[in-house]
């Protein structure tokens, strides 16, 4: 299909700075641009009729890092790296409360807490042995003890009888946190094209060619921001992760609150309006699970069903209302890409599954790249 001259004038004409992809970085970075440079005219491109990845499919946690991923951390990353990457997400966090409001994205600190299987007696006791070195590393993000052992006080089964609790973590409404960006964008008079697949880009003295499935045209500068898809542009240090999702129909007096990791953060769960949302289980099959297609797969689901009976809802009768995935971008290294690419390309990748906390300080990094 042809475009007239209108649609070219209007919405692919003089363009300024265009950005790929309009999950959490990608719209952080229109914010930031449209704050340094108010008069530029900005476009961003969206393969789906909302945002793709993982940005409208994840389980809204407000998290910073279990006391095992930590450690985790601790073993591929040296103590300050560890320092600046929670630091990085516990800032993250406070520029998206800043901007959009506790209240309007239901943003409530309820605790992370994380569990340990009956058969996890090792990492259980490693773990609690080490969270009063954990909580001195951490003090200078938190400005307190973090971490700290209590009962079991929702009644799970097959679990150790204390978890460890992560106090500062909290939780919040992710299609009301997209949504309000998304308000925010608009009302900065930034233009959004949905349902446009880039196929590849090129650089020219004054910008960039860009191909998408329906149309070419130049910009000054691009910003990618498709993290988990990534390769489909970009050769950079990060792969797709799928990440399988399931939610119950409502249970009447549920009565667990806050967000939960466990099998050392592989499964995580959560209440949301009398529901439990649990996702994970990638574990089963990490090689499998490394793909950019949107699928939920019998064995892990199966997995989360089992899981969801036996430890979590071992007392309570409940169906499961839905199912869904999202694609993460991971890569050997926790810290994020966000650098040059050429002369007018930037790119802000692999969140690793952090993307709530780190994606509105990513965002606003990727646009600082550029003058």
């Amino acid at each position: 299909m042809k475009l007239s001259y209108w649609e070219y004038n209007t919405w692919l004409t003089d363009i300024d700075f265009t950005i790929v992809g309009s999950g959490i970085v990608g719209l952080n970075c229109a914010l930031r641009l449209r704050e340094r440079f108010p008069k530029a005219k900005i476009l961003i491109l969206e393969k789906g009729f909302l945002p793709q990845g993982a940005s409208t499919k994840n389980a809204g946690f407000a998290c910073f890092g279990s006391i095992s991923e930590v450690m985790a951390d601790l073993g591929s990353h040296s103590e300050q790296e560890v320092i600046d990457l929670v630091a990085q997400r516990w800032k993250g966090i406070g520029l998206l409360r800043k901007k959009l409001g506790d209240q309007s994205i239901d943003f409530q600190v309820n605790g992370g807490h994380e569990l340990f299987l009956d058969s996890a007696d090792a990492l259980y006791l490693d773990c609690a042995e080490r969270l009063p070195e954990i909580n001195k590393l951490l003090q200078s993000v938190y400005g307190a003890d973090a971490f700290h052992l209590g009962p079991n006080t929702f009644g799970f089964h097959k679990v150790k009888k204390k978890y460890i609790t992560n106090s500062f973590e909290g939780q919040l409404h992710t299609g009301k946190m997209m949504n309000g960006l998304l308000r925010l964008v608009q009302a900065a008079g930034v233009l959004q094209l949905n349902s446009i697949t880039v196929e590849d880009f090129s650089g020219k003295a004054s910008g960039v060619h860009v191909k998408t499935d329906r149309f070419e045209f130049v910009t000054r500068k691009l910003f990618i921001a498709t993290n988990g898809f990534a390769a489909q542009l970009l050769n950079e240090e990060v792969q797709p992760a799928r990440a399988q999702v399931l939610i119950t129909e409502p249970i009447a007096g549920l009565h667990i609150k806050g967000t939960f990791h466990f099998d050392e953060g592989y499964y995580y769960f959560r209440n949301i309006d009398d529901r439990i949302l649990f996702g994970g289980g990638r574990n089963l099959d990490l090689k499998g699970e490394e793909t950019d297609r949107f699928a939920c797969t019998p064995r892990i689901q199966e997995r989360l069903e089992m899981l969801l009976k036996e430890v979590i809802l071992p007392d309570t009768p409940h169906k499961v209302a839905q199912r869904w995935s999202g694609i993460m971008g991971t890569g050997p290294q926790k810290k994020p890409i966000v650098k040059a690419i050429s002369d007018h390309v930037y790119c802000g990748l692999r969140l690793g599954g952090m993307g709530i906390a780190i994606g509105s300080a990513v965002g606003a990094e990727l646009a600082d790249l550029t003058q």
